[in-house]
């Protein structure tokens, strides 16, 4: 059966970037990336409530952009790969790096972030999008799972 052509969407991609690639912050280490999203972050909120973000780089590691996931309460958030990988293939990313805080201070990882960790790095390779990162920030410190050599990422 065909539908006729009042039926059948167009779509078409195109990208408009706000801002010159080369004026976009540049990623290279953990250090780098933990400064941009505390730059992002409420003060007030990251020992309060739990939230989690993500951070779109392009092929040289040029930040497209950084947008809040989800907030939730003291003990968590919930995340959705589909809206994580939303954006990133919106903005035609090339790498993603995570993050939440721990309103607890605590800086290691629980069960859940690394399960969770694993399921968006799945997910990345399908689309040839990897997780580079995954930070756990409290107000103090922050812990990087790329640093410390975590599996999840692999």
């Amino acid at each position: 059966m065909t539908l006729p052509q009042s039926r059948v969407a167009e779509i078409t991609l195109s990208y408009y970037p706000n801002i010159k690639l080369n004026d976009c912050e540049k990623v290279s280490s953990s250090k780098d990336a933990e400064r941009l999203f505390r730059e992002n972050w409420d003060d007030a909120q990251i020992g309060f409530v739990e939230e989690f973000k993500v951070m779109l780089l392009n092929r040289a590691n040029r930040v497209l952009g950084i947008s809040a996931i989800s907030k939730g309460g003291v003990t968590g958030t919930v995340v959705d790969p589909k809206i994580v990988y939303g954006l990133a293939l919106k903005a035609v990313a090339c790498g993603i790096i995570l993050a939440h805080n721990h309103p607890s201070g605590n800086l290691k990882p629980s069960h859940a972030d690394i399960k969770l960790t694993e399921k968006l790095a799945s997910a990345g390779k399908i689309f040839d999008l990897p997780i580079l990162d995954h930070l756990i920030m409290t107000s103090e410190s922050y812990y990087s799972f790329t640093d410390n050599g975590e599996p999840c990422l692999s």
